[in-house]
C-alpha cells in the first residue's frame, strides 16, 4: 500500500528523454555531464551543492541520486545535513526577504 507519485524505478529512465527528442536529449546530458566534471569546484562539492538544491526543489530523484553520489565521493551523513541546512536556510531567507516586496506594497497602497 505504499505507492507513491513518483517511482524510485523512474530515475533509471531519465536516460530515455532522449527519445522524444534525440537533439535536446544528447545536449542537455552533454552539459550536465561537463557540469559536474571537476574544475574551480571539486566534482565533490558540486554533489554537496546538488544535494541542497535537490533538498530545495523537493525533487526526490535528485536526492536519491545526490545521496548515493555524495556516499560513492566520500562525503559524511554530516556534511549532507549540513548541506541541506544550508539550502534550507538560503531557501527560507529568499522567501523572507519578498516580505519586503510586500512591506512596500502594503505602505504604498495603505498612504
Amino acid at each position: 500500500m505504499s505507492k507513491t507519485y513518483y517511482d524510485p524505478s523512474d530515475l533509471r529512465k531519465f536516460g530515455n528523454i532522449t527519445e522524444w527528442n534525440e537533439e535536446l536529449g544528447n545536449k542537455f546530458f552533454e552539459y550536465y555531464g561537463k557540469v559536474f566534471e571537476d574544475g574551480a569546484l571539486s566534482a565533490r562539492e558540486k554533489s554537496l551543492i546538488a544535494l541542497a538544491v535537490a533538498h530545495t526543489e523537493q525533487c526526490p530523484y535528485c536526492i536519491d541520486a545526490y545521496t548515493k553520489d555524495g556516499l560513492q565521493r566520500g562525503i559524511t551523513k554530516e556534511e549532507m545535513m549540513e548541506a541541506v541546512h544550508v539550502g534550507a536556510a538560503i531557501k527560507s531567507g529568499a522567501t523572507l526577504v519578498h516580505g519586503v516586496q510586500m512591506m512596500n506594497k502594503h505602505d504604498k497602497l495603505s498612504m
